[in-house]
């Protein structure tokens, strides 16, 4: 496997299992801080404001990659992700929380310039394969993330984000030794503040029409992906009366799912089906997984629906895919920019969204949160249509 690659994977792996930690206990952290029962509508606006960062400054930072190179933003981003979370670690105060997690957001916008990075050093034909594993990678990281994050977390709730903050040095050094640049800076570059305009780059994706039904798709997945990490820990309480520690297996669970189908199905599914079928197997296998959650009364179930939902999984890719070969090499930065800050904004009312949408619905059945998130993601198929030409164009490259 190229050596550039498997670094940037295992770049990716560090910086999941950073994110990951952070998800079982940030609902008890909130208490912690806060001192009071109901933080649901807390913690929506805390996640959506981390999105928001991440809207901003995605663009921003694929741009940056484009003219300055990937690894000098890598750089920046990881050192100031890990001291963001010892700030957080330590944050006696919601305020400081608050800010931490928005500074968070900044800095975990770098996975625009990972996906750029990935889209250099492959070809056309290897791009569905490798985006597999790069969400393989981050399957891995939320399988050992959100488990050690619960089993941290009960011993001290403020733990994970000591752990977070090792594993972003790690990635740093990482980046900093053993990272080669892949795309040459460019000798006319200068920083332009302009370049800081998150609606400029989005401006620019919207001229191209093949672009469009694909980022509607790619923001409707990235909303319906936001209400795992809003309502999970919150339901399987609420439902199971699980602790921090089960809740972390459970999205463990989760994870090992995925990364096994994004890292070993992708390619073969993709290669045998296309972009535009694979995409269509994996909504169609969330949908059922959504339906089959929102009607189960037992726990061990949702063990058992990890199957479904990796195969779910492996949308994402195909889609990734079918939209790199719509743009040429010189601009990959700023169209994974753009993907990137699509998902944020979707991660932006999401949370705010699925919170309120839970908190309105926990008190007839938890369960009709996951029926909520099945119709959002029907929103997409409609779209699928305008994509029938470009399957083939895919299927060939």
């Amino acid at each position: 496997m190229n050596k550039a690659l498997v670094v940037i994977l295992a770049a990716v792996l560090l910086d999941a299992i950073g994110i990951g930690l952070i998800f079982p206990i940030l609902p008890a952290l909130l208490r912690d801080v806060e001192h009071r029962g109901d933080i649901t509508s807390v913690l929506g606006i805390i996640l959506a404001l981390y999105a928001a960062c991440q809207f901003l400054f995605s663009p921003a930072l694929g741009v940056l990659s484009d003219r300055y190179g990937r690894r000098p933003v890598l750089l920046v981003s990881l050192a100031g992700a890990a001291v963001d979370y010892l700030v957080m670690a330590f944050a006696p105060q919601l305020w400081i929380l608050v800010v931490g997690r928005a500074i968070a957001g900044i800095t975990g916008a770098n996975m625009a310039v990972a996906t750029a990075y990935i889209t250099d050093i492959s070809t056309p034909a290897e791009r569905a394969r490798r985006f597999g594993l790069f969400h393989a990678m981050f399957g891995i990281g939320f399988v050992v993330g959100p488990a050690l994050g619960g089993a941290l977390g009960d011993l001290w709730v403020r733990a994970p984000f000591l752990a977070a903050a090792a594993f972003n040095a790690v990635n740093f050094a990482l980046a900093l030794f053993v990272l080669p640049e892949t795309h040459a800076r460019r000798r006319e570059a200068r920083f332009d503040l302009d370049a800081l305009n998150p609606f400029k780059p989005l401006r620019w994706a919207l001229t191209f029409k093949s672009l469009v039904p694909l980022m509607a798709i790619n923001t409707i997945m990235g909303l319906v992906g936001t209400m795992y990490g809003t309502v999970w820990a919150m339901y399987c309480e609420d439902r199971f009366a699980w602790n921090r520690y089960t809740i972390g297996l459970s999205l463990g669970a989760f994870g090992v799912f995925h990364a096994g189908a994004q890292a070993f199905l992708t390619g073969p599914v993709v290669a045998r089906l296309g972009d535009r079928r694979s995409l269509l197997l994996g909504m169609a296998c969330e949908l059922v997984a959504l339906v089959a959650l929102a009607l189960t009364s037992q726990g061990w179930i949702l063990f058992a629906l990890g199957p479904m939902f990796a195969l779910g999984g492996i949308g994402m890719p195909a889609l990734q895919s079918l939209t790199t070969t719509q743009i040429g090499p010189e601009q990959q930065g700023q169209l994974q920019g753009v993907l990137a800050s699509l998902a944020s904004l979707a991660a932006v009312f999401g949370p705010l969204f699925f919170s309120q949408a839970y908190a309105a619905l926990r008190p007839h059945d938890p369960g009709l949160i996951w029926i909520v998130g099945a119709g959002v993601y029907l929103l997409a198929l409609p779209m699928m249509w305008g994509l029938r030409g470009q399957a083939g164009r895919s299927a060939t490259a």
